[in-house]
């Protein structure tokens, strides 16, 4: 089937009902704290998989510890031209420039505004319009328009979809969008954690610049780390294909990220960590390296949606078995070796 309907039927099956759930996993090894958000796991659904936030109470039952919805953009766009998601099945990975297509913050915010409120955050990941004269100004508008509805909100200014989306993470165009979007969180009534999304393809240089921004803007923790342009070492006949890159080639890039961001910011800013996870080991990596809690999406197009539960049970084991109590206790234990 092609990949983007299939998207779509995955989307249908669970509205649906089609879908067996587990409800929430927890227990006290696997709760945790993450920015003020009590989470029942650590192991979150990342962006973009239910992009429109149609899916919500069942994404709230498969198993995650916490759900990002999104990109949102303050308008509806329809995005790139078809087709523009592409399997890559030897490389267990996918390519995807669908370019914040979403049908925009007042329809998405209506629809998290309606949901039931319960032990899973749901949180949105914020976006721009391509034709937007002002696009730091973009996310500061989603904020104002969806904040009041979710539990935390993700600034999204890696995504490579969006023609020089990313020349938005140097300082000087960071800290002056930071600043507008910390100001309409602090006009909220209820304040919610800010996070930054961030791309796997920065210097050294430019990962120091953002981590001096985050702790100086106020910003809630970093998400290690959007999908890559590198195409390094794929064998999949599409590997050619523009757009961003993830799934299992970029978990070692990105984890390689997530360690000099935990050495930079030392342990100021909590740090979550995406990118190629596929199992419960590659989550507990990310954890050890420095991440306070994970997120995955592109393995469930190989490994179907059971796999949240798997990770969480998985990771469990892993901490029992390194006598861990809690997953706060790992955190950062074995950056070093990722260095």
């Amino acid at each position: 089937m092609d990949p983007e309907k299939a998207h779509g039927w995955s989307l249908t099956a669970l509205r649906s009902g089609l879908v067996p759930l587990p409800g929430v996993i927890s227990s006290a090894r696997l709760a945790t704290t993450v920015a003020g958000l009590t989470l029942p796991n650590p192991v979150g659904l990342a962006a973009g998989f239910d992009k429109n936030a149609t899916a919500l109470a069942p994404l709230c039952r498969a198993g995650f510890g916490f759900v990002e919805v999104g990109a949102a953009t303050p308008r509806p766009q329809p995005g790139n031209p078809k087709p523009r998601l592409f399997r890559l099945s030897e490389d267990r990975a996918a390519i995807n420039r669908f370019g914040f297509n979403n049908e925009g913050a007042e329809a998405i915010a209506a629809r998290l505004a309606a949901r039931k409120r319960g032990a899973v955050p749901v949180g949105l990941n914020l976006g721009a319009n391509k034709d937007s004269t002002d696009r730091a100004a973009d996310f500061a508008r989603v904020l104002a328009t969806c904040g009041p509805h979710v539990d935390f909100a993700t600034v999204n200014v890696s995504s490579p979809n969006t023609e020089k989306l990313r020349d938005l993470q140097g300082r000087a165009a960071l800290s002056a969008l930071l600043a507008g979007v910390m100001e309409v969180r602090a006009s909220l009534a209820r304040p919610i954690p800010v996070f930054l999304k961030i791309a796997p393809d920065l210097s050294e240089g430019e990962l120091a610049e953002i981590a001096e921004v985050a702790l100086d803007s106020g910003l809630a923790g970093i998400i290690a780390t959007n999908t890559t342009l590198s195409r390094e070492g794929l064998q999949s006949p599409d590997r050619g294909q523009a757009g961003g890159l993830s799934g299992a080639p970029l978990f070692e890039k990105s984890t390689r990220v997530l360690a000099q961001l935990s050495r930079l910011t030392e342990g100021r800013l909590p740090l979550i960590g995406v990118g190629g996870i596929s199992s419960a080991a590659e989550a507990y990596v990310k954890i050890l390296v420095g991440a306070s809690a994970v997120q995955f999406y592109t393995a469930m197009v190989y490994q179907g949606l059971s796999l949240a539960p798997e990770i969480a049970r998985g990771l469990e084991d892993l901490l029992a078995r390194d006598g861990y109590p809690s997953v706060a206790d790992a955190v950062g234990r074995g950056r070093d070796a990722w260095l």
